[in-house]
Parts: structure tokens; C-alpha cells; sequence
């Protein structure tokens, strides 16, 4: 697929803007994940994937063609949300979540064999409640641990992603789960 990216994105240099859309057609949910898992509000998330597809069309020049674009990409939906984030209020994202039910069937890991309605409410009580914790963690943590445990991106595409030594990814995906950690001890 991304012999047909690479393609894709010769066109868009050319100056075809279908090319775009098949682009963003391809990247358009995982975008949307990566910035709702690191911000936890739908509208805020729709607006900051649309922003950063803003800002790889108007920036694909400067893409360097030897490397993934999802890589690019990827990092710049995740240093806008990471803006945002250090931008906002605390107390604002903390509770975001917990006005509706968006996104919770996102997290839902309902079993085959159909649990009981109480199971899958007290399921859902604890990934929302994990979800609120996650969204607790300083931005460097957030980002790591969205990336690597709800993205399931390697350490070195997180490497890549957010411009940091892999060992340096290490240290906060380790600071990350343990701050996460001693923040669930008490569920």
C-alpha cells in the first residue's frame, strides 16, 4: 500500500487534488483516532485531523519521498494535538468524556460469547474510567502510551513519529505505565 501512497503523493506534488482525497480517504480514521485517544473529545478530534491534513497539503513539498508518509502525517496530527492539549485547561479534557457515551464503543471489548449486561456495563465503567486516567497523564506520557498500547505503533514508528531517540520513547512509554499504574491502584 504505500507503493501506491508514494504514487499518490507524486500526483499531489503535480498538483492533482483528487490524489488528496484518495489520501485522505486511507487516513482519515486513524488520523481521527490517533488526536481523540490523546484528547478525548470528538469535535476537538474531528477538528485537529482535519487541521493536520490541512497542513500536509499545504506542506507536501516538504515531505521527503524516502520516507512513510503515514509516519509525517502522523506526527503532525500528533504535535496538534499535543498543542492543544498544553493550550487547554486541565479540568476541561479530565471531564470531556464524561458527558455522553462518545467513543465509548471504541474501547468496548465485548466477548463472542455475549457477556451479561452488568459485565459489559462495569466493563465499560472501567475503560472509561481508564480512558479519564490516560487523559490525565502529562502530554510526553499520553502520546507514547496512545501511540504504542491503543495505536499499536513499534517503538521505533513512535521514534519516528514524535522526533525523539527510541530510547528516549522507552523511558516515557516505562514513567508512563507507572504513573498510570499508581493512578488505577485504588480500582
Amino acid at each position: 500500500m504505500e507503493t501506491v501512497i508514494k504514487e499518490k503523493i507524486k500526483q499531489i506534488k503535480k498538483g492533482n487534488k483528487a490524489a488528496f482525497e484518495d489520501v485522505v480517504s486511507f487516513y482519515q480514521n486513524k488520523v481521527y483516532q490517533i488526536c481523540f485517544r490523546m484528547i478525548g473529545n470528538a469535535h476537538e478530534a474531528e477538528d485537529l485531523a482535519q487541521e493536520a491534513f490541512i497542513r500536509a497539503y499545504t506542506n507536501i513539498d516538504r515531505f521527503d519521498e524516502r520516507r512513510k508518509f503515514s509516519t509525517w502525517l502522523y506526527r503532525i496530527a500528533t504535535n496538534l494535538t499535543i498543542d492543544r492539549i498544553r493550550k487547554k485547561k486541565p479540568d476541561y479534557f479530565l471531564d470531556a468524556e464524561v458527558k455522553g457515551t462518545e467513543g465509548l464503543s471504541m474501547y468496548s471489548q465485548i466477548a463472542a460469547d455475549q457477556a451479561l449486561p452488568e459485565e459489559e456495563v462495569e466493563s465499560l465503567e472501567l475503560q472509561t474510567y481508564i480512558h479519564k486516567e490516560i487523559l490525565a497523564l502529562p502530554p510526553k506520557y499520553r502520546s507514547v502510551i496512545v501511540l504504542r498500547f491503543l495505536d499499536e505503533l513499534s517503538l521505533q514508528e513512535i521514534a519516528d513519529v514524535l522526533e525523539i531517540p527510541v530510547g528516549t520513547v522507552k523511558t516515557r512509554i516505562h514513567r508512563g505505565r507507572e504513573t498510570l499504574r499508581k493512578r488505577l491502584r485504588h480500582v
